[in-house]
């Protein structure tokens, strides 16, 4: 390696330090799927809330990647918690970012197939929406209240457009499955504009809220990771101006690891009673990543 080269490699690392340094403490949290119990139970070990739900997170920002929902009976509890913490942790300094991963677009795009107990269906009984009458007709009585909640326009989908897909706080990148170079080109802002849109009830659905490739699907970063994978996301990172990126999606049975010479933190531990994995965050703090467990 040249003087040149290795003076842009330590001006880059000392650039990403700047950053990190500059951001407040970021906790991470995986996929959550209708654990109600469970999520309070690792929100208080990370000491965002207390025994009567309160922010005691301080300057904390708060990031949950997606998958609040499906496989569990506390969908709407943690909906509306965590739309409760975004306005609660701001009093206090501190910030939330709940984003959306494949079962929030699945549940907009009424695909309920991982909705379970009947519970998860009864909580949302009283919603309704603009649904077309023939289209709602195709779902059992029992569904159609879930369906117009999460119907693009309907309030649950409404809350769910304010969502980012994907989230850059300083050198990181955070995102449900993750960011190929092809999407990472099309620029972060674009893709939620267009999420978000879509939710509203103003767009159609764009074409990667479903592809497998896309960033609430894509597996690369989380599951049996190959070079060649190592090397779609670093070349996604370099358009993104980013350093490392924080998934979910698959679950880690040995809890939250990187990959890609750390370039990758993978945090879906199975936190849901669903999977019953390990109850796990991880804490970002001045450049440097903890396990919370």
């Amino acid at each position: 390696m040249g003087v040149a080269a290795r003076f842009l490699v330590l001006f880059t690392s000392f650039f990403f330090l700047i950053k990190a340094w500059s951001l407040p403490p970021i906790i991470a949290i995986g996929d959550l799927h209708g654990d109600y119990e469970g999520t309070l139970t690792l929100l208080k070990k990370a000491e965002i809330i207390d025994e009567k739900l309160n922010w005691i997170g301080g300057n904390k920002i708060l990031v949950q990647l997606g998958d609040q929902i499906d496989r569990g009976a506390g969908d709407k509890q943690i909906l509306d918690l965590f739309e409760y913490l975004k306005e609660e942790a701001p009093r206090f300094g501190g910030e939330v970012y709940p984003l959306i991963g494949n079962h929030e677009a699945m549940n907009v795009y009424g695909n309920f197939k991982y909705v379970f107990p009947e519970k998860a269906f009864y909580d949302f009984e009283n919603f309704f929406s603009s649904a077309p009458k023939n289209y709602v007709e195709k779902y059992k009585h029992y569904k159609r209240g879930r369906l117009h909640a999460f119907f693009p326009g309907g309030d649950y989908a409404k809350m769910l457009s304010k969502r980012k897909a994907i989230l850059k706080l300083g050198p990181y990148v955070f995102v449900h499955g993750g960011v190929l170079p092809k999407y990472a080109r099309l620029g972060i802002e674009n893709l939620n504009r267009e999420a978000s849109q879509w939710m509203e009830g103003k767009r159609e659905r764009p074409h990667w809220i479903t592809d497998s490739n896309g960033p609430l699907w894509v597996r690369y970063f989380s599951k049996k990771t190959t070079t060649s994978h190592c090397d779609m996301l670093k070349e996604s990172l370099k358009i993104l101006g980013a350093k490392k990126m924080f998934v979910a999606h698959s679950v880690q049975e040995n809890g939250i690891n990187t990959a890609c010479e750390g370039r990758v933190v993978r945090t879906d531990t199975g936190i849901s009673s669903y999977y019953g994995g390990k109850k796990e965050a991880v804490l970002i703090e001045k450049g440097k990543l903890y396990r919370i467990n």
